[in-house]
């Protein structure tokens, strides 16, 4: 089969060199990589995409400032597509905008250590520079679009500045965002600048586009950056292999080399935008788009109206498009995977080659089932099959193939129906507590501001999940802990947690989410003595809003567990309980500060004794 050789390069031609190897083919095709990227952009996304590029590196800096090294580049750009053999031609995007940042004087006053990458050779000042980009940065101010009686004429009269702005304004807030879609989100305001200057309440609309647009960003930059941290925790091989089942699952009636020619271009791409080269990230995205639209026919009937839109715009629908039909006349798999007596041997001939065909057949009849339990199943076959192709009798063995991929999914299938169960008949109040006093337990070490946002998040994805039809509930609940999952690990990188969470965020990408869910206590947690400092008998609390008072009951649910982990249900509501009666029965006193110190310290004695703590 053809597909063979491009299997192989794919999975086996992943390590660190292979970027540079591209990049070097690519560079001895064209002399000069920024005059073939801007011929292919053209000026006003090269500028886009070189404005973002510097905003996403430099932060801190204004956009006057940006604009003076953006214009740096473009020059240079103009000067490399008259002649390509001029000086600095033919160096690679990511060291001419790393060479335009290290000449700025003064870098280190305003960026400190960050001025030491300039020291470092390529790629490893590129690895340096990505390190201080700020996640979420309280540094920078959300966008401030023009007042409501001059953004009309602001955008008629100066479109380039108001839309350079904005671009400006969001990549710097989102430094792991992908230029395309930063360039799509431009789109959408300008759209939105069109529709909304013919109304007769102007504000009142761009207030609600825009409050689509953000929720749209948010729910991207999520992705993007759960995209990235997988890639460059477990590699380009696990990568390539959960994109490989999306693909799959996303198109279904294409055949298996049009699927790999996609990954392997997909693959690029992710990998240009998450180390920051976001000219190429930007151009080898397009012609992607341009590719896969030429292929529509062979590939899915969902893109049609996607392809019909302007190019910048088409890259993120595209990825946002619903999956295509499952074609009607697919072969059970039983056939070819566990009863053909010659598994061993193809399995044996061509180990990767077998298993990608696998995950395609696999993903492509499974849409109701998240991309990690396409890799679990997987991952249990192959393991499988290393067992059985060593025995007298293999086929006798891998004859109950589909009992092992069974257990995976029902386990799978029972967490999401048990969790949407519990947040329906109980309601996000006590899912969420339930879900702090698991998590609690599993890692105490997590401050407990973080364990409360971790439980809310969580929260979210019940309340996002379970309403949908049962066809999508289990990728969407696993798609989005996984995401959740995968912030944590991010912080347990520079924060050690505990040996658990990090044998459950390093070990397996496909096993994360049983990994965290199977998790025990902690035995190895040694409690902070009782701190009567806990409770709050600030009389505050009288006046505290319902929302705030059942956070204040949150953050003592998370501190009692933190104070013993093994609490039982029954000493939890007990301590609780007491708490919430003491606040109802201090609030209606005449005197509440006395009643407060009264009262606390009865329930502070009350609640050494149910904890079994002394004094």
């Amino acid at each position: 089969m053809k597909w063979v050789t491009l299997i192989s390069f794919i999975f086996l031609f992943t390590s660190a060199a292979s970027r540079n190897l591209q990049r070097v083919a690519r560079d001895a095709e064209h002399k000069s990589e920024i005059a073939h990227r801007f011929n292919d952009l053209k000026e006003e996304t090269f500028k886009a995409a070189t404005m973002i590029t510097f905003a996403q590196y430099l932060q801190r800096c204004s956009y006057e400032g940006l604009s003076k090294l953006v214009k740096d580049v473009v020059d240079l750009a103009h000067k490399c597509v008259a002649n390509e053999d001029a000086p600095d031609c033919s160096k690679s995007l990511p060291s001419i905008f790393l060479d335009e940042i290290c000449h700025i004087e003064k870098l280190r006053d305003s960026y400190g250590d960050m001025a030491d990458c300039c020291s470092k050779a390529d790629p490893e000042r590129n690895e340096c520079f990505l390190s201080f980009k700020t996640h979420h940065p309280d540094f920078i101010q959300p966008y401030q679009r023009p007042a409501n009686d001059v953004i009309c004429k602001e955008y008629q009269d100066n479109r380039m500045s108001l839309l350079g702005h904005f671009i400006y304004a969001v990549a710097r807030r989102n430094p792991f965002l992908y230029a395309p879609t930063i360039l799509s989100l431009a789109a959408d305001y300008e759209h939105s600048l069109q529709s909304c200057c013919k109304e007769s309440d102007v504000g009142t609309c761009l207030d609600e586009k825009a409050a689509v647009i953000k929720e749209r960003a948010k729910k991207v930059s999520l992705k993007q950056l759960h995209s990235c941290g997988i890639l460059k925790k477990f590699g380009e091989r696990t990568f390539g292999a959960d994109k490989l089942a999306q693909l799959s699952q996303k198109y279904p009636k294409a055949p298996l080399p049009e699927i790999l020619k996609i990954l392997h271009d997909v693959k690029g791409v992710y990998k240009e935008c998450c180390e920051g080269d976001m000219v190429e990230c930007m151009d080898d995205r397009a012609e992607l788009v341009v590719y896969v639209c030429s292929k529509q026919d062979i590939l899915s009937s969902k893109i049609k109206e996607c392809c019909e839109k302007p190019v910048v715009e088409r890259s993120q629908c595209i990825i946002e498009a619903d999956f295509d039909d499952i074609p009607e006349d697919l072969p059970s798999l039983v056939e070819k995977y566990v009863e053909d007596k010659e598994v061993c041997k193809h399995f044996e001939a061509n180990h990767d080659g077998f298993l990608t065909e696998f995950i395609y057949e696999y993903g492509r009849r499974h849409p109701e089932y998240s991309t990690q339990l396409i890799l679990r199943v997987t991952k249990g076959y192959e393991e499988l099959l290393q067992k059985c192709c060593k025995t007298d009798n293999p086929a006798e063995c891998y004859a109950h193939a589909q009992d092992e991929s069974k257990k995976h999914i029902k386990e799978t299938q029972d967490v999401v129906k048990t969790n949407c169960e519990l947040l329906t008949a109980h309601g996000e109040g006590d899912f969420l507590k339930g879900l702090l006093i698991r998590y609690t337990k599993k890692m105490p070490q997590v401050s407990t501001d973080t364990l409360l946002e971790l439980g809310k998040k969580m929260t979210t994805v019940g309340t996002k999940c379970c309403q949908l039809p049962e066809a999508r509930r289990l990728p969407c609940s696993e798609g989005y802990l996984s995401i959740v999952i995968q912030d944590m690990c991010r912080r347990q990188e520079t924060t050690p947690i505990n040996d658990n969470v990090s044998h459950c965020c390093s070990d397996s990408y496909a096993y994360r989410r049983p990994c965290f869910t199977a998790m025990g206590v902690d035995t190895k947690y040694v409690p902070p003595p009782f701190d009567p400092e806990m409770f709050s008998f600030d009389q505050k609390l009288c006046t505290a809003s319902p929302a705030e008072q059942e956070i204040g009951n949150m953050k003592l649910l998370i501190n009692l567990i933190k104070r013993k982990p093994q609490m039982t249900e029954e000493q939890i509501k007990t301590i609780i309980g007491g708490f919430t009666a003491m606040v109802d029965k201090c609030c209606k006193q005449a005197d509440v500060e006395t009643c407060f110190g009264e009262e606390g310290a009865n329930l502070i004695v009350q609640s050494r004794a149910t904890l079994g703590i002394g004094a």
